[in-house]
């Protein structure tokens, strides 16, 4: 039931902002989401979760709390940020994708395998909401 809420919350948001908003995204509020997608990831490099809660969208936090958000986290993996670009924005939506790139690695290397292969390249594409003027990380459930 919670899931639903936050689901039809999350619309609910998306459709308000996306009527107000332009077909393109300023090179300002680019920058903008830029900056808070990096911060986020500074935060998950630092494992400081609580600080990587803030950046989720309000209507996340009114589902999900620090210590649920806090629990999806492992301490055996570290993660360096290489790069954050962004790739498209959906202005009917408000919501903006931006692919960020990672270095994951084990802390613990517990085979042959896994010291072998070492740090590993993800790439991944994040969903961003735009409410009230700021930028929302789009956590999945």
């Amino acid at each position: 039931m919670k899931a639903v809420k936050l689901f039809s919350l999350l619309m609910l948001a998306m459709v308000l902002s996306g009527c107000a908003g332009s077909q393109r995204l300023s090179e300002q509020s680019q920058a903008e989401l830029l900056k808070r997608a990096e911060a986020r990831w500074n935060a998950l490099e630092s494992r400081d979760w609580g600080a990587a809660y803030e950046f989720t969208s309000p209507a996340y936090r009114d589902v999900f709390t620090r210590k649920m958000y806090e629990r999806k986290f492992s301490y055996m993996v570290e993660w360096e940020l290489t790069s954050v670009e962004f790739v498209n924005y959906d202005a009917r939506a408000a919501v903006a994708s931006v692919a960020v790139g990672v270095m994951s690695r084990p802390v613990k290397q517990t085979s042959a395998a896994s010291e072998a292969i070492g740090a590993v390249p993800v790439r991944s594409v994040e969903q961003w909401i735009l409410s009230d003027g700021q930028w929302w990380y789009s956590a999945n459930l």
